[in-house]
């Protein structure tokens, strides 16, 4: 059974930097797609980024583009969110997500191609 466990999240002042792990065990991530989606209560979860393993592939919503920047560690069997120049709406519980399945582009934001998920980590952006 693959389970994913993310960690990394806390309270940064606006414009500080975080970075999300997602760990998995029993399987490697190897040619997987990988994504990190968000969520705040009482609102349904959205995409925040992508990694296709198929030619290392990156995707971004609008809102984080620039500021953030996701990555596969290989040797960790990993995948990172780096988030930077944070802002007070990045507030969301994160989640990691990830697929066996080589993801078209048009999938890859889309929450039901994804078959495995983390618990989250709360990420808080505040003064």
């Amino acid at each position: 059974q693959v389970q994913l466990v993310e960690s990394g999240g806390g309270v940064v002042l606006p414009g500080g930097s975080l970075r999300l792990s997602c760990a998995a065990s029993g399987r490697t991530f190897s040619t997987y797609t990988l994504a990190w989606f968000r969520q705040v209560p009482g609102k349904d979860r959205e995409f925040v980024a992508a990694f296709r393993s198929s030619g290392a592939s990156t995707y971004y919503r609008d809102s984080v583009r620039g500021r953030f920047s996701i990555s596969k560690d290989n040797a960790k069997n990993t995948v990172n969110l780096q988030m930077n120049s944070l802002k007070p709406e990045d507030t969301a519980v994160y989640y990691c997500a990830a697929t066996p399945r080589r993801l078209i582009t048009s999938q890859v934001r889309d929450i039901n191609d994804y078959d495995l998920w983390g618990q989250g980590t709360q990420v808080t952006v505040s003064s």
